[in-house]
């Protein structure tokens, strides 16, 4: 029936089925994503026969292409160091650390079949790599000048794998949570970096190509295996999405790391340049105070008096405690704690300002330690060090072992002084203190550092994390829940209005 509209008639154009839409391209999808999945299969098998049968022009490809490497690398140690950092991005401390802190985060935020999900695939893509490697039992690569070292068999590639478990588990877990812009460059990234990761282990000759192969197929069958498993795509309406859209894009409310309106920062690019600003006073005091340190004939008497006597007291039972404390303070410590505390903290406060103030203030350190080290050169102490392989021999001053333990914990322990209700909180100030005292000792004890190395980084480390604490307010929105419990009546409480009273 055709009615009065704007053109005069009503359109007669049906309205689409929008479920059966759905259905259809949910089915094109699906099957237009496991033709990749098939290739990958079949050619992992191929991969799996060659190597397992020693076919030689395979054989000849992955032994030139390692000794090509290799020969590249000589007398090239910084281009080492780096793809020792980058084939780091891969190896199982990186996915042991990032895939517990998912797991977590999701059991906070109370989805526990996502959280089951990341955990089954971790350990089973570690189940798998080494089942594989005994099955295969292939001998890794032998170079004329080896630069790494690594455990166990060769195919396939451990870190390959590990990449791409990790960093494809974390996407399709968090993907809905992602703007629609940045996803592709994302994935671009994420995909980049599991590539970069399988480069570096045959650059480091611990990897033939053909095994990188193999752990790059072996994972991404084992994503696609899972995802399928666990997957929970239905809607309200009972239609699947693509797993373009995520794993559940319908927890969606819950993965979103905290309310859109959140602001991380209490006055924007304000308080931007009030840190910047912190900054600039914190480098020129600590760089004047160094300076005066080091030229000043009595502090340097008094520094190396000090120095000598906790070197003239040393024994093994001393060491063996002071060693471990002093690694509280070790970059890889402090590194750990930070990439787990960050999220987390996100994920409890579900608030932007604490992960940034953990952030801020760790990196802000970090930043001012090599600015005030590189200008004031103070050369470490004159006298035997324990274990200290490594230390640049002009960065005395300050310690950044010592700073970082105090930023580091101290910032763990303002935001549960304001944010935890338990009483057990009341302990996190002993701890942190505790902490920055035995790192402090370490350090002087181990020969790394004068006393007024470690009381200089105490100083500016305090100054720092205060600054932090008040230009990013990490405490906002900590109350917000209790004030909405008090002040809003239960849901099934009564309303006094409607019974006359």
């Amino acid at each position: 029936m055709r009615g009065q509209g704007w053109l005069g008639y009503r359109r007669m154009t049906p309205i689409p089925d929008s479920k059966a839409w759905r259905r259809e391209r949910f089915a094109v999808w699906s099957a237009v994503g496991l033709i990749p999945v098939l290739l990958a299969g079949l050619l992992f098998l191929v991969v799996l026969s060659l190597v397992v049968s020693n076919w030689a022009p395979l054989r000849s490809f992955d032994t030139a292409a390692v000794d090509t490497f290799n020969a590249a690398l000589d007398g090239r140690p910084l281009v080492v160091d780096a793809l020792h950092l980058l084939t780091n991005l891969g190896g199982s401390e990186t996915a042991w650390l990032l895939l517990p802190v998912a797991v977590v985060w999701l059991l906070v935020r109370r989805v526990p079949d996502l959280a089951l999900y990341v955990a089954v695939t971790a350990i089973g893509s570690a189940i798998l790599s080494f089942g594989t490697k005994e099955l295969v039992e292939r001998v890794r690569p032998v170079v004329d000048i080896p630069v790494a070292s690594a455990a166990g068999h060769s195919f396939p590639s451990g870190h390959a794998m590990g990449a791409t478990t990790t960093y494809g588990v974390l996407l399709l877990v968090f993907l809905p949570v992602i703007a629609q812009r940045w996803r592709r460059p994302l994935i671009g990234a994420a995909v980049f970096v599991v590539l970069l990761v399988g480069v570096t282990r045959v650059a480091l000759g611990v990897h033939y190509p053909s095994d990188v192969l193999g752990g790059w197929l072996m994972g991404l069958l084992w994503l696609f295996v899972t995802a399928s498993a666990f997957r929970r795509w239905e809607e309200a309406d009972g239609v699947r999405q693509p797993l373009s859209m995520g794993l559940a894009p319908e927890e969606r409310a819950s993965l979103e790391p905290a309310p859109a309106h959140d602001s991380p920062l209490p006055r924007g690019w304000h308080s931007v340049s009030e840190l910047l600003v912190v900054v600039v006073l914190i480098w020129a005091a600590m760089v004047g105070l160094g300076l005066l340190v080091t030229n000043l004939a009595v502090v340097g008497e008094i520094d190396l008096a000090v120095s000598e006597w906790f070197a003239a007291h040393r024994s093994e039972t001393i060491s063996d405690v002071a060693v471990p404390l002093g690694r509280l303070g070790s970059t890889v410590v402090i590194v750990a704690t930070m990439v787990a505390c960050i999220p987390l903290t996100a994920a409890l406060t579900r608030r932007w300002a604490p992960a940034l103030f953990l952030l801020l203030a760790t990196t802000g350190e970090t930043a001012l330690y090599l600015a005030i080290s590189n200008v004031v050169g103070r050369s470490r102490p004159s006298i035997e060090r324990i274990t200290q392989e490594g230390l640049p021999p002009a960065a005395s001053f300050p310690s950044g072992h010592v700073a970082a333990t105090v930023v580091t914990y101290g910032s763990i322990t303002l935001l549960l002084l304001v944010w935890s209700r338990s009483r057990l909180r009341y302990a996190a100030p002993v701890l942190a203190v505790a902490a920055a005292l035995a790192v402090a000792l370490s350090r002087v004890y181990r020969g790394a550092h004068y006393p007024s190395d470690t009381l200089a980084s105490i100083l500016y480390a305090s100054c720092w994390l205060a600054a932090c604490w008040f230009i990013v307010q990490p405490w906002r929105g900590a109350h917000d829940d209790e004030h909405n419990s008090q002040s809003d009546p239960p849901v099934d409480a009564p309303d006094c209005r409607r019974v006359g009273r």
